[in-house]
């Protein structure tokens, strides 16, 4: 397997040139430089109305529909009719869930996480709305010796599937706890349970935008209707794609959009305004950058060669946070420990006990400091941070140190020299 040529990767994105650590990339990762070309290109030489039959407009029509060709490929869709963009995914999975309103019965059950609210809130204002029922998939510790280590465990969410269960929704990866759901094993042991059950008809919403930047999404082998990621935490800008299965785009969604757009099978009934046409076309970039990753100009390849990577940036900073010394002092990560690949470098934590710090004091501190960026909070996966015990304020939530595969080895050395500062 191709190992990534760091030197190469840093010298796409323009503001790591400056020397400054970015290591909030949860919150959204820096824009690469061929991302930056196209939006310039499209600004200065195509910037028109779509449907125009003059040379411009053609030229511009045509660069929005190359933005679904790489939607498409992203998610691995079976076509580019099931891809589109919207301004956030929040904003599309609420569109989703308007549009689902007429196909939803009073009783019918929606299994949620305690995840990112844009995968989350959409579904119980639904709820509310229709008398439907919410359950939740629960995250539950793995160790006795630290309650926060809590993940999400298939056979606990198989016993929350019954008759009357209609949608599931899941998040891919864990914006707090760093950890990957089994996307396929999931999907297919609850739709094999949901089948036992007798159940109408189940639907499987996934949020992506904390999976997307680390891992090769498969819309296809999931076996799910719904997908959502965030561009600007995929080396984009600030505008998300969505994916809708053909057959729940028919069967299961009715127009969000003006009465007078037609096309049940089109994605413009999601679509109450036309996405950024600039930030589409800049999306065009996204997918020759990941490709150019490795020799082997593959998807597949480069995530493979992004995952391996990011397992070093892991070592460094879970050998500090998990010292001894740190477990005395009150470090709690909040998630998996392992290193391994079922967990991506977003890394959470809690400083508890006799001599507890407040998340805001330590990401204060690295303000203070200068020079990098980490965050705390509940990063909208509120109910998470809620819903852990012992009970943390869920307003100073967790300190988040959040990389990619830009990131280096010698830059997670550097805050853990500062943490170690911190914490001493």
């Amino acid at each position: 397997m191709a190992a990534l040529d760091i030197n190469q990767v840093r010298a796409c994105f323009p503001s790591l040139g400056s020397g400054y650590i970015y290591a909030d990339n949860a919150g959204g990762s820096q824009t690469a430089q061929g991302v930056i070309d196209r939006i310039v290109d499209y600004l200065s030489n195509t910037n028109v109305q779509l449907g125009a039959d003059y040379s411009v407009g053609l030229l511009s029509s045509q660069r929005v529909a190359d933005g679904s060709i790489t939607a498409a490929e992203l998610f691995n869709a079976a076509s580019v009719d099931e891809v589109g963009f919207g301004p956030s995914s929040t904003m599309i999975i609420e569109n989703i869930a308007r549009a689902l309103e007429n196909d939803i019965q009073p009783g019918d059950e929606f299994i949620i996480t305690y995840e990112h609210e844009a995968n989350n809130g959409p579904w119980k204002y639904l709820a509310a709305r229709r008398n439907a029922v919410i359950k939740y998939w629960q995250p539950t510790p793995l160790s006795a010796d630290n309650p926060y280590s809590v993940t999400y465990k298939v056979e606990e969410l198989l016993p929350l599937v019954s008759s009357r269960t209609r949608l599931v929704a899941i998040s891919a990866c864990s914006n707090i706890l760093g950890s990957l759901i089994p996307v396929e094993e999931a999907v297919k042991a609850l739709r094999q349970r949901a089948k036992e059950q007798g159940a109408r008809k189940v639907e499987v919403s996934v949020d992506c935008v904390a999976y997307a930047p680390h891992r090769k999404m498969d819309v296809q082998r999931w076996d799910i209707d719904y997908c959502v990621f965030s561009l600007y935490k995929v080396y984009g800008t600030h505008n998300a794609a969505f994916y809708v299965r053909s057959a729940a785009l028919q069967a299961s969604l009715t127009s969000v959009a003006h009465h007078f757009l037609k096309g049940d099978d089109k994605l413009h009934k999601l679509q109450p305004g036309g996405p950024g046409y600039e930030l589409v076309y800049g999306a065009t970039a996204v997918v020759p950058y990941l490709k150019s990753l490795t020799p082997k100009d593959d998807l597949a390849a480069s995530f493979n060669a992004i995952a391996h990577h990011e397992q070093k940036l892991l070592a460094p900073l879970f050998f500090f946070l998990t010292d001894v010394k740190q477990v005395d002092r009150g470090v709690r990560i909040v998630g998996t420990s392992e290193i391994n690949l079922s967990r991506v470098p977003t890394v959470s934590f809690v400083v508890i006990g006799q001599t507890a710090i407040k998340s805001k004091d330590i990401v204060g501190a690295f303000d203070k400091k200068g020079g990098i960026g980490i965050r705390y909070g509940h990063f909208y996966a509120y109910s998470l941070i809620d819903n852990l015990r012992p009970k943390l304020d869920v307003d100073d939530g967790v300190v988040r140190i959040s990389l990619v595969h830009y990131n280096t080895v010698e830059e997670v050395e550097k805050i853990v020299d500062v943490l170690r500062e911190v914490l001493a």
